[in-house]
């Protein structure tokens, strides 16, 4: 038998007496409680530690703050996370103002952070820090990325505020030491927006074309802030401004702060100067110490050409006092000749005599008759090789006689000559070519008969029986061509 106890389990959900409890929606319910939760905590503080921190494409941050003990969802919205003066990053101690709310889609309470702050000093070096090994990582400080500076620079760039009194101390000593042009990028130093200034300068330095811009490129860019606390400094340790200076094509020095200041940029640039204006004295040598030094060189160049124009004339005179005088030199040359001068008189006397005695010898045999006799000798051998016309008109017509008897001979042998007395030669089809035996014809099948008078297509018939087809047979049979 059912119970009729009011609490037992109903398949109908029916309203019981006395309860005004009205069921309320899913969505009225959520409703309820995010109105609750903004107006208790419509403003709050929360410290704790940044964990999970993504930006999505939408431009939305999503994060979790946590302690040892709990730990809530916080979302940073596009607008306010352009602003922040830092970069949120997972492991830095932060506060974070805003409000609290509900996310009915997933039955969570969340944090709307509107405004993001380093939980202290040990908060931002710990940040510093943590940037510092992650771009150390990549190899931004390594010393094999630093280039030397130009000796003399003719353009300097530098990046800095105009109003403050860098600038100043940056272009007195450089007028002190070396004038030289310089070009100011005027950029913020500090507060929101300042690091983007600064990197656009470095980049906008290193795009200026080397020859035909607007404005001539630097050949050194000094990067200069004057001192501060670290919050001031900060925007030379933001990770756009460290790649842009490790980025340049133009050797950089960084000059931000006191001696005792240090900020990522120095460790990208490739010389650190302790101030702005030891980064004037490190990019130009004094010019009085340059002239100073020409006109020491000079002098010193003087004394070495005298000395050594000194030393080559005493080398010279030393050499001359051991060369031997001329006297001694020329001595048994002049005497030579002076000898042969004695005696070449005598040697022409005696080679005359000498040509006398043999014209003597030789004149009985040179008789006018021996010459007449040998030139008649000349003229009967010419007489004998003349050439008389009567011979060769002999020899024109033995060789035309010679010619007609090939002709006659090339006549008889032509391969035409056979057809007119009836008989045909035997071609290949197509293609021509004679064939000579019946195994070529029986071979070629197709063939063309040439007689006298015009040339006949024929095809020979093959025979099974034939000799040829059984490989060579005693008698081969004639072929037989038949006429097509």
């Amino acid at each position: 038998m059912a119970s009729n106890s009011p609490d037992r389990a109903r398949l109908l959900a029916e309203e019981a007496a006395g309860n005004n409890a009205p069921a309320l929606t899913v969505s009225e319910l959520s409703g309820a409680l995010k109105r609750s939760v903004e107006d208790a905590f419509s403003h709050v503080r929360v410290r704790g530690e940044i964990s999970g921190f993504k930006r999505v494409a939408s431009g939305h941050s999503y994060l979790t703050l946590k302690d040892d003990r709990a730990c809530i969802d916080g979302v940073i919205w596009k607008g306010t996370g352009s602003a922040l003066a830092f970069r949120p990053e997972d492991g830095i101690e932060v506060i974070a103002t805003g409000r609290l709310t509900t996310y009915p889609g997933r039955s969570k309470y969340q944090m709307v952070i509107e405004r993001l702050e380093l939980a202290g000093q040990g908060a931002l070096m710990q940040l510093l820090d943590q940037r510092r090994r992650q771009l150390a990582a990549e190899g931004l400080f390594d010393r094999e990325r630093k280039r030397p500076l130009p000796f003399l620079p003719r353009v300097i760039g530098v990046v800095t505020s105009p109003t403050g009194a860098v600038i100043r101390d940056i272009l007195h000593r450089l007028e002190d030491r070396c004038p030289s042009h310089v070009i100011v990028w005027p950029v913020a130093v500090q507060g929101e927006g300042a690091a983007a200034q600064v990197a656009a300068a470095v980049r906008g330095f290193g795009a200026l074309p080397e020859a035909g811009g607007p404005a001539p490129r630097p050949d050194l860019i000094i990067v200069a802030r004057g001192g501060g606390s670290i919050e001031d400094l900060w925007a030379f340790n933001e990770e756009v401004v460290v790649r842009a200076v490790a980025e340049s094509p133009i050797p950089t020095i960084s000059a931000v702060g006191h001696e005792t200041d240090t900020t990522l940029c120095d460790f990208a640039a490739d010389v650190r100067a302790p101030t702005p204006t030891a980064a004037a004295e490190i990019a130009v040598p004094v010019r009085a110490e340059l002239l100073a030094q020409v006109r020491e060189l000079g002098l010193r160049s003087g004394r070495c050409v005298r000395r050594y124009r000194e030393r080559a004339g005493e080398r010279l005179e030393a050499l001359i006092a051991r060369w031997p005088t001329p006297e001694r030199l020329l001595g048994p040359q002049r005497q030579r000749a002076d000898d042969l001068g004695e005696r070449l008189p005598r040697a022409l006397s005696h080679r005359l005599a000498h040509a006398r005695g043999e014209l003597s010898h030789v004149a009985g045999a040179l008789r006018p008759r021996l010459l007449q006799d040998r030139i008649e000798r000349g003229h009967e051998r010419l007489a004998a090789v003349r050439l008389r016309p009567e011979i060769i008109r002999a020899r024109i017509a033995d060789g035309r006689l010679n010619l007609a008897r090939l002709w006659r001979l090339a006549e008889q042998l032509h391969p035409d000559k056979p057809l007119a007395r009836g008989y045909a030669r035997v071609e290949r089809r197509p293609g021509g070519g004679t064939i000579a035996t019946a195994g070529e014809a029986q071979a070629a099948g197709a063939l063309t008969l040439v007689f006298a008078d015009g040339r006949v297509d024929a095809r020979v018939e093959r025979d099974a029986s034939s000799p040829y087809e059984k490989k060579k047979a005693a008698a081969p049979k004639p072929v037989q061509p038949k006429l097509l």
